[in-house]
């Protein structure tokens, strides 16, 4: 049920299933790839606005030079106009400077941006039969298609050398009932012997992602071999498919990559997938993690490819454990913990040049930083500090290159100093909305919970805040139910645009949120309607006292679990708040448990299933168990291809609003899974979102 606002992720989704068409016809493009300018009427506001929102680039995939002087990277544009998206590449020199598109008046979008040995730049694009390779110059001349593989792929890696593409393929694994029944063409159906026939917003089409192998030959890519061929597995894992969990050793001779080599109710109830090395030269693969029983991901090999890092879970079925550092040695086999006693999250793995240290990811209040280990002390300082999250890091020349969010900026691209922290600015892809645009002060702010804990709380102000004024105010419900509630820049759940429509937004930590230590995260699992519950209303209840803050005008919104936050409020709110929004939230428990995909995660949270004797005492939480007292207005959304919240847990909350007579909305977006992804349906959203708390807060 993991609720990810990370960027990478969706536009992963975006690649895989995109809004703009697959023609390689040498026509204007629909999308340009420059910035779209801002009406008067937008310019004159000075607010941000879901239309506004529609218009800023979307920083996506980046990669340095083999000489480490430039950084490509995509930006993916909407259009609210044509429904559609375009992706295109741009490069800048890592010293900073001008950026150019390299990928100008190409009217597929172009992903994936990969450096060659040569100093020319691959990528990957629609063709007549599927994505397939291009290649280019450096300044974007010359672009030349340089794989033709039946059906086309979706994503690349090359060799080190430059010899060789891993590719990522869609790959038969079953027997479809097409294939099955051919005499009855026109029949529609999905068949299922076991679990898993649905997953996230996809059913099953009897095919897997599998890892193949292409030579270069004469520049060209030719048709490859399946590294996992025969195998009912899927790798990199879905639902995102991220290419991370794959690596190519420096001397290209092994391939590391993860997979949960299970299926049907084995690979519902567990978490357990693992690092597999597959020897090129012997076509031989083996588990490297065997007997490591939670998620083992995104293998690293060290420069001079004698070690392997890669992030470990310890507990099976548990996906919000601690993310550990391990270093897997090629020799001896031997599986070191860096990060044993470090008490947060590490991820994002990056070898300094000289192999001595790794730079990561981690979480500290709230924020996400880079930090950096000693592979042979393991002591672990600090990189950067401030109120920002960095998400991914690679390295470069001067330094490492890392794509930074605020509550008030999207992303960019940042060169940070890996012994001073200190960052420059690379990229300005939405410098012209910050110009026009005001944006509300953020403030972290620290409230005492019922148990006497020191919980970071957000508090965003509108922008030209007037303490003299009275204002609303929002409870933000976080989703995960781990996730921070951190620096990120949503564009849906974006705090300052709920801000520009003059509503203060209190956003706490709530018991259950990571980067506050392994107990605080754990603490929610079996406890849905506990201390967690006491920690939001905490934060509001602090937030209201304020003299500018109306305390007769609160709402609550949220989604996922933040959806089932929302619903749950509903029925033990004490009559605080004016009006409630859920989306793809958890309403019925026993519902939720039997018709959800990855069963691991209500079997490790609610304490098992409904059936047990005794029941778990996380069932006794279920929002619809209080809908008696329900008697304050609610929006319920949900998207109909959402497999991990089935929407009918949005139906029933709704159904049971309108039948106790409690005023009631209902949005169900037939096209959409756990978010919303297509533009119009996200302004949409927004409207509606707004349009509900305009209605019954302010």
């Amino acid at each position: 049920m993991k609720y990810t606002n990370r960027l990478f992720a969706l536009l992963v989704l975006l690649y895989i299933f995109p809004f703009s068409g697959c023609n390689n016809a040498p026509v204007e493009p629909l999308i340009s790839e420059q910035p779209e300018a801002l009406t008067a009427e937008e310019i004159a506001g000075k607010r941000l606005t879901p239309e506004i929102l529609w218009k800023f680039g979307r920083i996506g995939d980046y990669t340095v030079s083999a000489d480490e002087k430039t950084v490509a990277y995509t930006v993916t544009r909407f259009s609210l106009t044509e429904n559609s998206s375009r992706t295109t590449i741009w490069s800048v020199p890592v010293d900073g400077g001008d950026a150019v598109c390299l990928t100008a008046g190409v009217t597929p979008s172009a992903t994936n941006p990969r450096w060659l040995p040569s100093g020319r730049l691959a990528y990957m694009t629609a063709s007549k039969d599927g994505n397939q390779i291009w290649s280019m110059n450096a300044n974007g001349s010359d672009k030349q298609q340089i794989s033709f593989i039946e059906g086309g792929i979706n994503g690349f890696e090359f060799s080190p050398k430059g010899d060789a593409v891993m590719f990522l393929k869609r790959t038969p694994i079953g027997v479809s009932p097409k294939e099955q029944y051919p005499d009855l063409p026109k029949a529609n159906v999905i068949t299922a012997d076991d679990l898993m026939y649905r997953h996230w917003d996809r059913w099953t089409d009897y095919m897997a992602s599998h890892i193949w192998i292409g030579k270069i030959e004469n520049g060209k890519i030719g048709s490859g071999m399946d590294i996992m061929e025969g195998e009912p597995y899927e790798a990199p894992l879905a639902p995102f498919y991220n290419i991370s969990e794959i690596a190519w050793s420096p001397c290209g001779k092994y391939i590391a990559y993860t997979c949960k080599k299970m299926t049907g109710r084995e690979y519902a109830i567990s978490t357990n997938s693992d690092i597999y090395l597959y020897n090129l030269e012997t076509g031989t693969t083996r588990n490297i993690t065997e007997g490591m029983l939670g998620y083992d991901k995104y293998p690293v090999f060290s420069p001079d490819g004698s070690k392997i890092a890669f992030q470990s879970m310890k507990t099976e079925g548990y996906e919000s454990d601690k993310q550990r550092l391990m270093i897997y040695c090629m020799a001896t086999s031997a599986i070191e913990d860096i990060t044993e006693h470090y008490e947060e999250n590490a991820s994002n793995f990056v070898w300094s040049p000289n192999g001595n240290e790794i730079f990561f990811i981690s979480g500290v209040r709230a924020t996400y930083q880079i930090y950096r280990v000693d592979v042979e002390t393991k002591e672990i300082l600090p990189v950067t500090d401030g109120h920002h999250n960095y998400a991914n890091i690679v390295q470069a020349r001067n330094g490492l290159i890392g794509s930074k969010t605020t509550m008030n900026m999207a992303t960019e691209l940042f060169i940070v100093n890996p012994k001073t922290g200190d960052e420059q600015q690379l990229t300005f892809v939405n410098k012209n909305i910050y110009d026009a645009v005001n944006m509300g002060n953020v403030v972290e702010r620290i409230v005492k919970t019922t148990d006497n804990k020191d919980m970071l709380v957000w508090v965003i102000y509108p922008p030209d805040f007037d303490p003299s004024k009275k204002y609303p105010a929002l409870l933000f419900c976080q989703g995960g139910p781990q996730v921070a509630t951190s620096h990120g820049f949503s564009y849906r759940w974006n705090f300052q645009l709920m801000a520009a429509n003059d509503y203060i937004v209190v956003a706490p930590n709530r018991r259950g949120l990571p980067t506050f230590g392994q107990e605080w995260n754990l603490q929610i699992s079996g406890d849905y309607g506990g201390q967690n519950m006491l920690d939001l209303l905490s934060a509001i209840d602090d937030v209201a006292k304020e003299s500018y803050v109306d305390e007769n005008r609160l709402g609550a919104v949220g989604a996922s679990y933040g959806g089932f936050t929302v619903f749950w409020l509903a029925g033990n709110h004490e009559k605080r708040f004016k009006a409630f929004i859920a989306h793809c939230g958890l309403f019925n428990f026993e519902s939720m448990y039997a018709s959800t995909e990855e069963h691991f995660f209500v079997n490790f949270d609610m304490g098992g299933p409904f059936w047990e004797k005794p029941r778990p005492k996380n069932y006794d939480f279920s929002p619809h168990l209080f809908v008696d007292r329900w008697d304050t207005p609610i929006l319920v959304i949900h998207g109909v291809r959402d497999y991990r919240v089935p929407y009918a847990e949005g139906i029933q909350a709704y159904n049971a609003a309108r039948l106790r007579e409690v005023p009631a909305r209902l949005l169900i977006f037939p096209d959409e899974g756990h978010w919303v992804l297509r533009p119009q349906n996200s302004v949409l959203w927004q409207r509606e979102f707004f349009g509900w708390l305009d209605k019954w807060v302010k």
